[in-house]
């Protein structure tokens, strides 16, 4: 059975991610090992059939030839929803064109209950369809943000740097909504 799954803010490539200085501190001795445990992890997780939705950054500070490289050896069908840091990384054979923003249907595969979906790479306090109980994926804050009963940050920082299906995202908003977050 194929799945779909999210993620973010991979920074393939960028040395500047595992600064000490970053928010989250991604301890790897070097960008290559760095790079070699997220690819491992994606596979790990996403079958060659998979739709997997990337909500920007993908590669940054490296080569479109670097970039490319590392996107070939990515199992699934992906996706990317731009980021801030995504010049090389729209040039890469996506499925379809990147987009700033994207609102998809998931069906649930454990109820078979579609789910409305908004994609940025941003967070957002509104979205369409909110009210109608779509929920909102987002990046760009690498575990800064809080999130809420209906919007969290799917990026690897958050998820032990591998995409997420939709299941872990409830288990996630779940969470935030025990902890007292916000709808």
């Amino acid at each position: 059975m194929t799945q779909t799954l999210f993620t973010s803010d991979t920074h393939f490539g960028h040395r500047g991610i595992l600064s000490p200085r970053m928010h989250i501190h991604r301890r790897f001795a070097s960008i290559q090992e760095h790079d070699e445990a997220l690819v491992a992890r994606w596979n790990a997780v996403v079958g060659p059939e998979d739709t997997v939705w990337h909500l920007g950054d993908f590669a940054y500070r490296c080569s479109e030839a670097y970039a490319r490289s590392i996107f070939a050896r990515l199992n699934g069908r992906k996706s990317l929803v731009r980021g801030n840091h995504d010049r090389i990384g729209a040039r890469l054979p996506w499925n379809g064109p990147a987009t700033d923003v994207a609102h998809v249907v998931v069906t649930d595969p454990t109820t078979g209950v579609p789910q409305g979906v908004w994609l940025s790479h941003y967070a957002h306090t509104v979205w369409p369809r909110m009210h109608r109980g779509d929920i909102h994926l987002f990046g760009h804050s690498h575990g800064t943000l809080p999130g809420t009963a209906a919007s969290t940050d799917i990026g690897v920082d958050c998820f032990d740097l591998a995409p997420v299906t939709l299941e872990r995202i409830r288990e996630r908003l779940a969470e935030n909504t025990a902890a007292g977050e916000r709808p």
